[in-house]
């Protein structure tokens, strides 16, 4: 479809954002021979998420596990259960499963009772508060940086700080920022973000949605130019 246009046209654009898969990259440098290629912040954001989660629904399923042998234990011994219940009112269940939405934010904006969680979910999980401050590391890089040679400088201690904490999911994060070194900096040049491409691709599935799929696909792309160009 891109091919289609003229290549004149192709050869003027100059920078285009895209994620991390390698079939995007290809598909930049055929169509796009002279455009800079900017690996979006939020896709490399998005795995640095959800590998903190990762952390927090592995304790989580230990937690269900250890409930569960107490259940087991009391019921051996013919007496009731009596859950563990934490300072906040929470069982360690609970608090690990209503502490999603905190680790998606930066401490200043926890609401009273998230901070309050936070507090004991930290204090009983060591490893869990470090990989949040990894986590916020990075935002930061992202969100306050604009020199890319100090950029450069804050992510060589950041992979330094990944390797000694020695969480796997954050070691294979910080490889494939490796990996990615050069596209990922472009960044920082002009901050670009294929955030409205999202966007738009979100409208298009909650249209293509409303009618369960798509039939004819030539009047489905009709109606999107009609509704959306």
């Amino acid at each position: 479809m891109l091919q289609k246009l003229p290549e004149r046209l192709r050869n003027k654009v100059l920078e285009v954002t895209l994620d991390l898969a390698g079939s995007m990259g290809l598909i930049v440098r055929k169509c796009f021979p002279y455009a800079k290629m900017v690996i979006d912040r939020f896709h490399v954001q998005q795995l640095d998420t959800e590998a903190l989660q990762e952390i927090r629904i592995k304790h989580r399923w230990d937690a269900i596990e250890a409930e569960n042998d107490a259940i087991d234990l009391a019921k051996k011994e013919k007496q009731p259960y009596i859950p563990k219940i934490l300072s906040n009112g929470e069982t360690p269940k609970q608090m690990l499963a209503r502490s999603r939405y905190l680790l998606y934010k930066a401490e200043r904006n926890w609401t009273f009772e998230q901070a309050s969680r936070a507090a004991i979910l930290f204090n009983l999980y060591p490893d869990l508060k470090q990989a949040y401050g990894l986590s916020q590391k990075l935002t930061w890089i992202y969100s306050n940086i604009t020199d890319k040679t100090y950029v450069l400088t804050r992510l060589a201690k950041w992979h330094e700080d990944v390797e000694q904490a020695g969480f796997k999911s954050f070691n294979t994060i910080s490889r494939t920022i490796a990996n990615h070194y050069p596209r990922i900096l472009n960044y920082f040049d002009n901050r670009s973000t294929n955030a409205s491409a999202e966007s738009f691709n979100a409208k298009i599935k909650a249209f293509r949605a409303q009618y369960r799929g798509v039939k004819d696909v030539n009047f489905f792309l009709f109606r999107i130019s009609k509704l959306f160009a």
